[in-house]
């Protein structure tokens, strides 16, 4: 196998910058700052770190995330996002201003209890149990002011654990009904780390609900459903039931004793819920990550070919994302991979393009090789050692490529930036064979 020319591992850091550990010089391949990346995100942001716990990440620094599946630590990962917004104020808090009780005195929160440790590693959970009363068990978060609009898709998500009881297992999310007249409702059992029923009074082709373990007994509960009546109401809906098949917003005389954990509540627009955003008393963004380095990587970017390598994380996506793109800092002379709709497209200038189909949740290996065929080019890809997609495009570079952006697009400014996480990217200034291009990326 050729020695890359270029290889992204995002493990060291510098202030500001994801450090590069290997560029090539006319001696081989050696340690050395000369391919620092550029990280640009004006915002704060946060990552799980090394110990499995939530924390904040300042403005500008790279998010090295070691979230994994399963509750524990993994190999660290960039985490790369594009902006987003947290329409539920006191995400933490949930006794603060902006939350409320459905019903007179239908639950009974603690805030900031010591019954457990939060996904920080702090006290700031909210200890949640019903009332004795005959009645549904919900709070509302952002009563009455968070702004929705109609067609758009939003995501509303909390981390839970399980207390004590029934109604300190389960956990249902759903939406207000004046603005999502579908009434779509998911239920969590926190036991054992699933979804229940996702569901509704009518159809909602983006309904969706997802459960993700965090660790000590966290998960994050996630529902996706869209608003179909434009205006301002509750910025989130959490309500208490007692088993995994109950109706939406159920009538029941509680256990007082029962108790439910809650934290981080966030509401956003978008199949996909991003990383958590906390708030206090208003609704916060984060910025997008543009992630690039240009001039002195020329020498590492094949120009007649070359080959790119990435490791990345997948899941459902609609949106276009893309994940890495080499260019001349313009969208006349650029390769580059992207996603949408779970298929993997490589390309090269123009509408030309090579695809898989579909991409597998979870970690993935793609290599994407390239070659001038004249005026145009020849282009080979291989997903997971998978069988090799080849295919041709009826233009070529006119201009060498001098930049490489990693989870966004082309161009300087941010856009269509990748919503997951990279493991490794790499480049070689050939194209290598069918046969390496499906051994490079064997799982």
């Amino acid at each position: 196998m050729p020695t890359p020319s270029l290889i992204l591992v995002p493990a060291r850091f510098k202030t500001g910058k994801l450090y590069t550990p290997l560029a090539t010089t006319s001696g081989g391949v050696v340690l050395g700052a000369s391919g620092d990346f550029n990280v640009t995100r004006a915002t704060t942001a946060t990552r799980v770190n090394a110990s499995g716990l939530i924390e904040v990440v300042a403005s500008g620094i790279p998010r090295l995330d070691y979230f994994a599946s399963g509750g524990v630590v993994g190999c660290p990962a960039l985490l790369v996002e594009p902006s987003g917004s947290n329409l539920v104020v006191q995400s933490q808090n949930w006794l603060a201003s902006g939350w409320r009780d459905d019903a007179t005195a239908n639950v009974t929160t603690v805030s900031s209890t010591t019954g457990t440790l939060d996904p920080l590693g702090t006290n700031t959970a909210n200890a949640i149990s019903p009332t004795s009363g005959n009645t549904s068990h919900l709070k509302v978060g952002s009563d009455g002011s968070a702004s929705f609009t109609s067609g758009t898709i939003y995501t509303e998500s909390g981390f839970f654990k399980q207390g004590t009881g029934n109604a300190g297992r389960y956990v249902q999310l759903t939406y207000p009904v004046s603005r999502f007249t579908q009434e779509g409702y998911a239920n969590f059992d926190l036991q054992l780390g699933t979804v229940a029923v996702v569901s509704g009074t009518s159809a909602d082709t983006n309904r969706a609900a997802s459960i993700e373990n965090y660790g000590n007994g966290w998960y994050r509960c996630r529902f996706t459903a869209t608003c179909n009546s434009a205006g301002t109401t509750n910025g989130i809906s959490i309500s208490l039931i007692e088993a995994s098949g109950a109706t939406r917003l159920p009538t029941f005389s509680g256990t007082t004793t029962d108790v439910l954990y809650g934290w981080g509540a966030q509401t956003e627009t978008g199949s996909v819920a991003t990383s958590y955003i906390p708030t206090t008393t208003a609704a916060a963004t984060r910025n997008a990550e543009v992630i690039n380095l240009s001039g002195a990587v020329s020498g590492c970017i094949g120009q007649t070919e070359g080959t790119i390598y990435v490791e990345f994380e997948h899941t459902s996506n609609t949106a276009e994302r893309r994940l890495i793109a080499l260019s001349d800092g313009t969208a006349t002379n650029r390769c580059f991979i992207w996603a949408q709709n779970n298929i993997l497209y490589m390309q090269i200038r123009g509408s030309d393009k090579i695809i898989v189909n579909p991409i597998p949740t979870g970690y993935n290996k793609v290599a994407f090789a390239y070659e001038q065929n004249g005026a145009s080019g020849n282009m080979y890809a291989s997903l997971n050692g998978g069988a090799i997609v080849s295919g041709t495009s009826s233009d070529y570079f006119t201009a060498d490529l001098n930049r490489v952006a990693i989870g966004n697009r082309e161009s300087i400014t941010a856009g269509l930036q990748w919503n997951n996480r990279i493991r490794a990217a790499a480049l070689y200034t050939t194209r290598l064979t069918n046969a390496q291009l499906a051994a490079l990326t064997t799982l």
